[in-house]
């Protein structure tokens, strides 16, 4: 992805979608291959850049960048390091109270070790496709015409993923445990969000 990406939105428009529109308009698409309007998120391979070097190769919209990027167990950047948090969210349709996406969290860490990293206030939220959503995309292909599922993208599809990142501002003091910027935080999430050590906690197995 070349440096200094730029979009440009008309007048008055922002981009602050929610987590049910990252996933349906934004994801799902993406992964069927169909094009999105508005084609505004780019591709882009997270690892090795910084979370402060996003600045013109990600979408930006105030403090947070969006970037389409393939599922990865190498997060390790430059100067650091992304801790999974060890917790999904469901991302449930308004409109079918169904489950259209995950979304899990990362804490940026300075330093290469684990054992030393320093915890920053920058944050990384990465959407999904749920497995009940990919299977109704198969379940739907397959009462298509031979000539269409021949077109269908292959299983490997289900390896994008949407990224946010922004970063906290503690200093906020405003409650909504998002500084502001209308990130969707349940309130489990803003008690992982507030803990320092992030080791011991354990979480029930579903």
């Amino acid at each position: 992805m070349a440096d200094n990406y730029t979009v440009n939105l008309p007048p008055g428009f922002r981009f602050y979608p929610t987590d049910e529109e990252l996933i349906v308009h934004f994801l799902q698409r993406k992964a069927s291959l169909l094009p999105c309007h508005p084609d505004v998120i780019p591709d882009l391979e997270l690892y090795p850049y910084d979370p402060w070097d996003l600045e013109g190769k990600a979408l930006g919209e105030g403090n947070q960048w969006y970037f389409y990027s393939r599922r990865t167990q190498n997060r390790v950047t430059v100067n650091g390091y992304w801790k999974e948090m060890g917790m999904e969210d469901a991302v449930i349709a308004a409109s079918s109270n169904k489950r259209v996406g995950m979304k899990k969290y990362f804490v940026f860490y300075e330093g290469q070790s684990p054992n030393s990293g320093i915890k920053t206030n920058w944050v990384m939220q990465e959407y999904r496709l749920s497995d009940s959503s990919s299977s109704s995309s198969s379940s739907s292909s397959k009462s298509s015409s031979s000539s269409r599922r021949k077109s269908q993208p292959k299983p490997g599809y289900r390896k994008w993923v949407i990224c946010r990142v922004y970063e906290r501002n503690d200093g906020d003091g405003d409650g909504d445990g998002d500084g502001g910027n209308g990130i969707e935080l349940s309130s489990l999430d803003e008690v992982f969000l507030s803990m320092d050590d992030l080791e011991e906690i354990s979480l029930p197995i579903s």
